[in-house]
């Protein structure tokens, strides 16, 4: 297939049997090995109060990476923004893009906590998501210098961080309104993702952050020397979606073989199958054609991969699969 640029995100999963700590030095560790392959960029997620991720604080996690890594960008996916004050978080990426000029993104979500007890703790409603345009618009002011507190952010103003939207539901608006990069996902609804880019492209506003549309898809892809080993990288986060949907916790990931030996009730087989399909999965040759399919249907500029699994090696055995049928 054609080359495309290729990027992922690590939610620095936790597993059944190792800790919190180890899952943050194995998103360090596989930072390293992406650049290696030739990865574009690593981005990092923010998780409150949720047993299955360690990643809680993003912007401190993008700093360990980038200090470990010389030239993969490094970035967010995302800093949760109604979580925050706008000139905090402006704060923080500024003193992330002056310690690693030239290197950080800023991936922007407009999520507010797992659960109803999070939300309490960060002092946030859903409501809070409501007014992510006006929280983006304060944040980018920052870096502007054209917020009205009279105030200015330091060491952000007048640096470049380059912001991204990440797009669920409203977002596909909000970044063409803005004018900003967008991630839209997932994979497994093609043509709800279809429908987000042709939103965003119609409607894309030039900006001082980007001149034209720039569309990142994102999903779960798995690659192995067979179909089978494929879809086994698969099972453990299938399994926890399904654990989360029906008993509301989202748990460290299990070993694919413990999976395949539970009794599931029926509500949780459901739930558990629907977590195994609609990603791209299987050899080189079955992701290279079902990858340039997706590529060719949404124009999309770069592919920022998601998958999480038990087996850390199977999974950089699969990132190493997927940058050499994609390096052209």
């Amino acid at each position: 297939m054609d080359p495309v640029r290729l990027s992922v995100l690590d939610r620095s999963r936790t597993r059944e049997g190792h800790t919190h700590p180890e899952a943050l030095r194995g998103t360090v560790r596989l930072a390293r090995e992406l650049e290696r392959l030739g990865y574009h960029r690593v981005w990092v997620s923010e998780h409150h109060g949720v047993p299955g991720v360690a990643g809680s604080a993003p912007t401190v996690l993008a700093a360990a990476v980038a200090g470990a890594t010389r030239t993969i960008r490094v970035g967010t996916g995302g800093v949760m923004l109604p979580n925050h004050r706008p000139l905090v978080v402006a704060e923080q990426f500024g003193v992330l893009e002056s310690l690693f000029p030239g290197r950080i993104d800023m991936g922007l979500g407009r999520s507010v906590g797992f659960t109803d007890g999070v939300r309490r703790a960060l002092g946030r409603d859903k409501g809070d998501a409501e007014d992510f345009e006006g929280q983006l618009a304060e944040l980018l002011g920052w870096f502007r210098g054209t917020s009205p507190a009279g105030v200015h952010a330091r060491p952000a103003e007048g640096l470049t961080v380059p912001p991204f939207v990440l797009a669920m539901g409203e977002g596909a608006g909000i970044a063409a309104r803005a004018g900003l990069p967008m991630v839209i996902g997932d994979l497994r609804n093609r043509e709800k993702m279809r429908r987000g880019i042709d939103h965003y492209r119609d409607r894309f506003r030039p900006s001082v952050w980007a001149s034209e549309p720039y569309v990142v898809i994102s999903g779960t892809i798995a690659v192995a020397g067979t179909p089978e080993e494929a879809r086994r990288l698969l099972i453990p986060e299938a399994w926890s979606m399904a654990h989360s949907r029906t008993r509301g916790t989202f748990p460290p990931l299990p070993p694919a073989e413990r999976v395949e030996a539970l009794t599931m009730t029926g509500k949780e087989r459901d739930f558990y199958e629907s977590g195994l399909t609609g990603h791209i999965a299987g050899t080189e040759e079955q992701v290279a054609h079902e990858l340039e399919t997706v590529l060719k249907e949404t124009g999309a500029q770069e592919v920022l991969v998601t998958t999480s699994t038990y087996d850390r090696e199977a999974l950089l055995d699969s990132y190493r699969r997927l940058a050499a049928i994609t390096s052209g």
